[in-house]
């Protein structure tokens, strides 16, 4: 298939649903997931499709993180997987921090029918999804809300969590790399997610693979013997050394 085939297609695909990953793209035009991301690539230069995390989204929309619409549908397994990983981690009557985003909403699907204790909350849709189940107090903080994800932040939400001394903090990403360690794209939710992390006994960053190597613009946390990732494959590399070197854990399958 010629590249301007391909192109025509990918254009199409990504047209009709508002996104589309790089995987589901290889899959239907049936070549390799590198010759995807090369002509994602050539559209997002061109301006006929932005080039978002793991896929490409419609060329309307401000660059940066994807849009939480975008986000629901981008690598969508792994995400599930990391929420099944996570919810393993807990303990019945522990105090859990769970941060804001669309693999915290996998996280709280997977501990929601069994975990028994406190979750305290940044998202409004984190908390919406465990209010319903009885055995679960439900702590959300103030501040300003944010259009998309529904999440909370201000001084408010800084001292609420100055305030809270959890368990097991699962904080959210923009990106994860060895010389960056943890970044993202909001700087007023940079100062809470720092408070949630540094009131934890333990703390880790819920990414999947495809934010591996991705420096968002504001700088939150290094990773240490305190901060570990949980993620959807074994990051290799720089990136694991780094983890690894520093005493941190990661979990994966």
């Amino acid at each position: 298939m010629l590249a301007t085939e391909r192109h025509a297609r990918i254009l199409s695909v990504v047209a009709s649903r508002q996104v589309a990953s790089t995987e589901e793209l290889a899959t239907s035009l049936n070549v390799s997931p590198e010759t995807i991301r090369r002509d994602i690539r050539a559209l997002d230069e061109r301006g006929e499709l932005r080039r978002v995390r793991g896929g490409a989204a419609t060329a309307s929309g401000a660059i940066g993180e994807p849009r939480v619409e975008e986000r629901q549908l981008l690598n969508s397994a792994e995400k599930e997987l990391i929420g099944r990983l996570a919810a393993d981690l807990l303990q019945d009557g522990q105090t859990v921090v769970l941060d804001l985003g669309t693999t915290a909403m996998a996280v709280a699907r997977a501990m929601a029918p069994r975990f028994r204790g406190v979750v305290a909350t940044t998202s409004l849709l984190v908390a919406g999804e465990l209010a319903a189940y009885r055995d679960i107090e439900v702590l959300v903080c103030g501040g300003r809300v944010r259009a998309g994800d529904l999440a909370l932040s201000s001084a408010l939400a800084v001292d609420f969590f100055a305030g809270l001394h959890a368990d097991i903090a699962l904080v959210s990403s923009g990106g994860v790399a060895a010389d960056q360690g943890l970044t993202d794209f909001y700087f007023d939710e940079v100062s809470t997610r720092r408070e949630m992390l540094r009131n934890a006994r333990r703390g880790f960053v819920l990414a999947d693979s495809s934010k591996f190597g991705v420096v968002a613009p504001h700088f939150v946390a290094g990773f240490g013997s305190e901060l570990g990732l949980i993620t959807d494959r074994n990051p290799g590399g720089d990136l694991e050394r780094e983890i690894r070197g520093k005493g941190g854990a990661i979990v994966c399958p």
